[in-house]
């Protein structure tokens, strides 16, 4: 009897968690109230006072049709700031001469990190940091030290492709590339980041590539219950749970790494096969880190999360190019050339710093599936904190979250003629023609807006300002290496030799994620005498 009892309460117990998960899930779906901007709202009946129905319709048609909605809105509201429906409120897309004021705007006014931990949910991923430690590193140290550390990864690149690509010399073999390609650029990532003490350490690689996939599961997973649900809800979720885990491998793998690291420095590094120390990211946090950033464990816990950052940016576009040079195999050939050419003109053969700048028909045909597949929708996202008001008298409201329709921009006619023609060519082009008028004499800036890594009001996948993505001159080198060892070393197509942009594996949109198809098969071999 006591055992039916204690059964009865139980099931009433469950039963009536599920009823009140259910009315706080209803409940949470309906944004908060928000104070608004004077602007006008897209994608509703009336811009001004919407309709109730028709405004909550399109912010959950926001889910499945980010990019129509974002495009729709941009075309109607070019040059002034406009709202676009969300699951969570609207959000305020600001014009470029706001981006302009706002890209130095103190932090706790215009808070850039608090939209990555709304993106990822932070608090239960760990995924975003306030330190400030890494980016200072990465624009100084990383990008200074470029040309030194482009022979170890193009090392690395060779030991990653034969591990995970070793496709035959007569059979096409299929591969799922976007999984090889995650393996890949994890371990080429490390070896900038730890040398090979990182790159061979299956642990720590592993590591951070579930870290990466356990953060996006967990935090698409976590978003669907009431917020004051999700302390609770996050035990539950397995992906969640295993953070703590991917946590612990690098208290493992990096601390033990950083104790010999000072003991070599005491004896003045002497047992170093340089005598000097290692010339890699890890060590630069070290030399740069003050206070709490001096801590070991702290170290190895950015450490895990810029290898985040480095996986989810660089994995994503060498398997978009694959999609786009199989639809597209005619430029092949070209491309080989203009490697072929970078080549001859080192003095050692080898791709460094200077020949890759050569490699301007990959830099082109990089943008522009860039252009069409950014990582975001939005980019130069911010929390506004306090009431804002601009220069010109626009008053941003506290709690707004702004940003700029990167995607939309990029299919501006007025910026590129056709914008909807992919056009491997197109900035290749421009700058060609460029040259031809003198308009590029003497003038670094302009080439330098046409670069893959470049950041500026017409092309910010990287971000804008002070907050753009510090790592991605090297991102853009790595790239571009690990393109160069495809192309170079294999041939590739669609499962029955497809070709044809209407045979392209899309891309998934996930809120204002754009992301290459995970599932899409590339069948390579190698080429022959390679």
């Amino acid at each position: 009897m006591e055992q039916w009892v204690q059964a009865s309460y139980t099931w009433i117990a469950v039963v009536a968690s599920i009823l009140l998960g259910s009315v706080f899930t209803a409940w949470s779906a309906i944004p908060k109230r928000q104070a608004y901007a004077d602007a006008p709202i897209a994608c509703v009946d009336d811009p001004k006072r919407p309709s109730k129905g028709v405004l909550q319709k399109a912010r959950e048609s926001f889910r499945t049709d980010a990019i129509g909605m974002l495009q729709e809105g941009y075309r109607q509201y070019k040059g002034q700031p406009w709202y676009v429906p969300s699951p969570l409120g609207e959000r305020l897309m600001i014009p470029s001469k706001y981006v302009e004021e706002l890209k130095n705007a103190p932090v706790d006014e215009v808070d850039f990190v608090a939209t990555f931990f709304e993106m990822f949910e932070g608090r239960y991923t760990t995924m975003g940091s306030r330190s400030t430690l890494h980016p200072r590193v990465a624009k100084h140290e990383l990008n200074q030290n470029m040309a030194m550390i482009l022979d170890p990864v193009m090392e690395e690149i060779k030991d990653a492709f034969d591990v995970h690509l070793p496709a035959t010399d007569a059979d096409w073999t299929p591969v799922h590339v976007h999984d090889a390609v995650v393996n890949i650029v994890a371990r080429v990532s490390s070896r900038m980041f730890g040398g090979t003490d990182l790159s061979t350490n299956k642990e720590w690689v592993d590591a951070t590539i579930n870290f990466a996939l356990d953060g996006f599961i967990g935090a698409q997973a976590i978003k669907k219950y009431p917020h004051f649900v999700r302390p609770l809800a996050a035990k539950f979720i397995p992906a969640l749970t295993k953070i703590k885990e991917h946590h612990a491998t690098a208290q493992r793998v990096i601390v033990p790494i950083l104790r010999e690291r000072e003991k070599a420095a005491k004896s003045g590094w002497s047992n170093s096969d340089t005598g000097k120390p290692p010339a890699d990211f890890l060590q630069w946090m070290v030399d740069a880190a003050v206070g709490e950033e001096t801590e070991k464990s702290f170290i190895a816990q950015i450490q895990l999360k810029l290898s985040f950052a480095a996986i989810h940016t660089s994995a994503a576009a060498p398997a978009q190019l694959l999609y786009d040079l199989c639809c597209l195999p005619q430029y092949i050939q070209e491309l080989r050339s203009e490697i072929s050419d970078a080549r001859n003109s080192s003095s050692t053969g080898d791709l460094d710093k200077r020949a890759l700048l050569k490699l301007e028909k990959l830099d082109s045909l990089m943008k522009e599936t860039q252009r069409f597949n950014p990582l975001l929708l939005i980019t130069f996202e911010r929390i506004i904190t306090k009431n804002y008001t601009l220069s010109d008298g626009f008053r941003i409201p506290a709690n707004t979250q702004i940003g700029v329709p990167t995607q939309a921009i990029s299919m501006d006619p007025e910026i590129y003629p056709n914008p909807e023609k992919f056009d491997p060519l197109r900035f290749y082009k421009i700058k060609q023609a460029m040259e031809a008028e003198g308009k590029l004499k003497n003038n670094a800036a302009a080439a330098g807006k046409l670069a893959f890594a470049s950041s500026n009001h017409e092309s910010m996948a990287f971000g804008y300002g002070r907050h753009a993505c510090p790592g991605r001159w090297f991102a853009g080198n790595e790239i571009k290496m690990i393109m160069v060892y495809l192309l170079e070393n294999y041939d590739f197509r669609l499962p029955g030799a497809k070709t044809g942009l209407e045979n392209r594996p899309p891309s998934l949109c996930y809120e204002t994620q754009y992301l290459p198809n995970p599932e899409a098969v590339i069948e390579f071999r190698r080429r022959k005498g390679n």
